[in-house]
């Protein structure tokens, strides 16, 4: 790949440090994207070590978190609840065309990554995609309550549950996630913010 190829892709990808998400996660900045997409890819990196995973190529897992939102740097992030099937053909087509003026081998990689996302039949897409939702749910844990939106207090306890099925790991992940929002939302209620992990019962003991 030429020198200027190269920039011209990495500027393209670089907008999305600046994309923000729906998320807060401080009082003057939101989420972004790039955000989102370097700690699920972490998750990924992660989880790799993990007997469940030995039989998945983690590091394809990983390529798949980096790129799957790029879409978004030509179009920004629309939440979940308010995208339509318009608005995912359109992404989808921008990043389509743009992928496809890529160099060889480049190209072809992105292209067979990108299909067996869409697929969502391999083991390897079905972590990636389960992993997307849960990042999304975590971060709105992270963030103060008083920035959700009335429909989230469900969707927190429901989002990524089909996705995370194929796997007793991530369901055990999703179970610790759900566990965490449900005491942020009963301590918010007393008017106590909790935007840090609840402490489990032996750190508690300490």
């Amino acid at each position: 790949m030429e020198p200027e190829t190269l920039l011209a892709i990495l500027h393209q990808a670089g907008k999305l440090k600046k994309t923000p998400r729906h998320c807060w996660i401080s009082a003057d900045r939101r989420e972004s994207v790039a955000d989102h997409s370097f700690r699920i890819a972490l998750m990924a990196m992660l989880l790799s070590g993990e007997e469940e995973f030995r039989d998945t190529d983690m590091n394809r897992v990983i390529r798949m978190c980096l790129i799957h939102d790029l879409g978004e740097s030509f179009t920004g992030d629309i939440p979940a609840f308010d995208k339509t099937a318009g608005d995912t053909k359109k992404e989808d087509a921008l990043f389509d065309g743009w992928v496809a003026s890529f160099p060889e081998p480049q190209r072809g990689e992105w292209q067979g990554l990108l299909a067996e996302m869409e697929a969502l039949s391999t083991k390897e897409a079905k972590t990636y995609k389960a992993l997307d939702k849960l990042e999304a749910v975590l971060s709105h844990d992270e963030s103060d309550l008083d920035t959700w939106l009335p429909l989230e207090y469900d969707l927190q306890l429901t989002y990524g549950r089909d996705n995370v099925a194929f796997s007793p790991r991530l369901q055990a992940l999703k179970d610790a996630i759900d566990a965490w929002t449900e005491e942020k939302i009963r301590l918010g209620e007393e008017g106590k913010p909790l935007t840090d992990p609840p402490k489990s019962r032996d750190e508690g003991d300490r």
